[in-house]
């Protein structure tokens, strides 16, 4: 499916960005404990992260149902994402992996095989590449 709407390979040299939503919680977290999202963030800082790829943290991305949510963009000729029911404690290394993936290709299509399965399971939206042209 993805393949047939992949743009053609271009040299890409725009920074991926990992934005997390930093006020993020989950069902059945302390209220008064530290925010799961805000933890997210904390550990992808500290985090070696892959060539290309920063980290910034937002207030909200109002994705509250589905928190922790990250989204993983890359300039104007990549797709992007935004991911959902993230775990701070269990997905940093996945996150790292994926985006180091993501940021290897030139559109963003990484083969569905080869993302880690977080990416695979907890996608909640897929955001065309503003340079895509339109298929009506």
């Amino acid at each position: 499916m993805a393949e047939d709407m992949a743009l053609p390979a271009t040299e890409d040299t725009a920074e991926v960005t990992l934005t997390i939503c930093t006020t993020c919680k989950r069902d059945g977290v302390d209220p008064e404990a530290p925010r799961p999202g805000a933890l997210l963030m904390a550990a992808l800082t500290d985090a070696r992260l892959p060539a290309g790829v920063t980290v910034r943290g937002v207030e909200c991305l109002s994705a509250c149902k589905r928190g922790c949510a990250m989204v993983l963009t890359g300039g104007e000729a990549r797709w992007s994402y935004i991911y959902g029911d993230l775990d701070p404690e269990a997905h940093v290394d996945d996150i790292l992996a994926g985006a180091a993936a993501y940021a290897a290709t030139a559109d963003g299509l990484v083969p569905w095989r080869e993302r880690p399965q977080v990416f695979r399971k907890q996608s909640i939206a897929r955001i065309p590449p503003i340079t895509l042209p339109s298929k009506d």
